[in-house]
């Protein structure tokens, strides 16, 4: 039986070929997005403020709010694809929080009609707590999906050298690092109040979603 579906969805192809040693080189090329991602998060944890007491008096996210906040995911996810969450592209990451149906990976949130107004309270530092337990494993000491540390950069930094050496990305490993990233930003999601699904202790691997259990 498959698993339930989750209302985040984070799907990537692995593109190919791609360049031996580019990726040396990404940190560089990505800067530009680095300085516009610090702007953006600033903002999005000020939203996220904002957010939490119209949920709290209301029981919604605000739309507007919303679409920029999933934007935002959006976008980390896109740099760290390209760069060194994941290093599945070598096609430079474009400059929206808007999805991009060509670029090859994409997320996005389905909008809740309603949330929890009790669960506002506790869900972003007391229910998430055992997945940030898991999260400080999988990203080390820097917390940022677009240039990941701990286990996923280890992995990622495995991917650059067997690129450098072989010029392909070993599949086995690209399933798994895309399965790490998929469980970051679904618990992200969570603590941001973007959801009320709590996120599964499962290790989905591959560019595609699970589909829901019929």
């Amino acid at each position: 039986m498959s698993p339930p579906a989750h209302p985040a969805r984070l799907t990537a192809v692995l593109d190919a070929p791609l360049s031996r040693w580019l990726w040396l080189v990404k940190w560089l090329l990505a800067f530009p997005h680095y300085v516009v991602l610090c702007f953006l998060w600033v903002a999005f944890v000020g939203t996220s403020v904002v957010a939490f007491f119209a949920i709290l008096l209301t029981g919604r996210y605000p739309r507007p709010l919303f679409d920029f906040g999933t934007g935002v995911l959006r976008w980390s996810w896109r740099v760290g694809y390209y760069a060194y969450g994941t290093l599945g592209t070598d096609r430079y990451p474009p400059f929206t929080l808007a999805d991009v149906p060509d670029y090859p990976a994409h997320w996005d949130l389905a909008y809740p009609q309603k949330l929890s107004r009790g669960l506002v309270l506790v869900k972003w530092w007391l229910l998430a707590i055992p997945h940030y337990l898991i999260l400080g494993f999988l990203l080390g000491d820097v917390q940022a999906t677009w240039f990941a540390g701990g286990l996923i950069g280890l992995l990622t930094l495995c991917a650059g050298v067997a690129l450098a050496a072989t010029g392909h990305y070993p599949r086995g490993l690209f399933d798994l690092v895309v399965g790490l990233n998929r469980w970051v930003l679904r618990v992200a999601a969570y603590a941001a109040l973007l959801t009320d699904v709590y996120p599964p202790f499962r290790l989905d691997q591959g560019g595609g979603e699970p589909e829901a259990a019929p």
